[in-house]
């Protein structure tokens, strides 16, 4: 297969039509990408009237298999739940045509990339890590980006006209990823134990003494918005969040350390997923981001149904 040098002539295959895939696809066809094409396994689901919806807004074509998508992709990219990174590559390795770039953005460890790199690559595809190091939704398309691989200098340079705001990490696969991971350990962390910590305050009656103490001894974060804030995205996105907590575990595992930090927060995470699955915060999507600007409400509804359960 012949690409384009001019990648807003590419087709674009996203798998994965998430929060993620969805700001790409929006992002890639404000610039002009004319073909965008998109295959998740929610299309088969209880979500799939919304991703059509948001497909049919934005001018993107579903397809029914990962095999469709990498057939007719010049660019895969990759942006599934961390568990799926190995999957995926092996679902498009058969129908993956020569000289195909993939772009591998899900949260795994280096050992997964690494895997993963080998399945597209004897494909004769062309294999990019990418590790995402924030939250997308505010920077959309310009969220910063670690490249690695041999390949990811080439990429970047196309990727940047695309708008991506890319940077090269390493040319050896991994160490992008263990950039990421090991960010996570910290940032993924900080959310379980604010949970944790101002959930159990509240519940003893102490959670003002304890933020005003947080404010003083780290001024520069205000920790009632911060709070509200790891509140509302653990709630909106801890399944997720879970799942690629399990690859920072396995990313520490990788060199021989017990994670257990990162057990303990891949737990918690899973655990506001489980309640948030059961509806206890209200019907997903139904105020959209940040259902409350207190995290307190939040707490609350958590104490509650710990109380009747008990």
């Amino acid at each position: 297969m012949t690409i384009s040098t001019n990648p807003l002539q590419w087709s674009i295959g996203l798998i994965g039509y998430g929060e993620v895939g969805r700001i790409l696809a929006e992002d890639l066809r404000a610039i002009g990408v004319e073909h965008i094409l998109s295959y998740d396994i929610k299309l088969g689901g209880p979500d799939a009237a919304a991703l059509h919806s948001h497909a049919a807004q934005h001018g993107v074509h579903l397809v029914v298999s990962h095999a469709e998508l990498a057939a007719k992709a010049d660019l895969v990219i990759s942006a599934v739940t961390a568990d799926q990174t190995l999957a995926v590559a092996a679902a498009v390795e058969p129908a993956l045509a020569q000289g195909t770039w993939f772009l591998d953005l899900n949260s795994a460890s280096p050992g997964a990339k690494i895997k993963a790199a080998a399945l597209v690559d004897a494909a004769g595809g062309r294999y990019v890590e990418g590790a995402v190091m924030t939250s997308v939704p505010p920077y959309r398309i310009r969220v910063p980006l670690l490249l690695g691989g041999a390949r990811a200098g080439e990429l970047a340079a196309l990727l940047k006209q695309l708008g991506f705001d890319g940077k090269v990490a390493s040319d050896k696969l991994g160490v992008a990823s263990a950039t990421k991971m090991c960010r996570s350990v910290i940032i993924k962390g900080l959310e379980a134990m604010v949970i944790e910590s101002l959930t159990a305050a509240r519940a003893y009656g102490v959670e003002d003494t304890v933020v005003a103490s947080l404010c003083e001894t780290f001024p520069g974060i205000d920790w009632e918005k911060q709070a509200s804030y790891f509140f509302q995205r653990v709630i909106e996105h801890g399944r997720r969040r879970s799942e690629e907590v399990r690859e920072v575990a396995q990313t520490v595992r990788e060199i021989g350390l017990t994670p257990w930090s990162a057990q303990g927060t891949a737990e918690r995470q899973a655990w506001v997923a489980d309640l948030a699955d059961a509806g206890l915060f209200g019907a997903r999507g139904s105020q959209g981001f940040a259902r409350s600007a207190d995290w307190r409400v939040e707490a609350d509804r958590i104490l509650n149904q710990h109380m009747a359960g008990n």
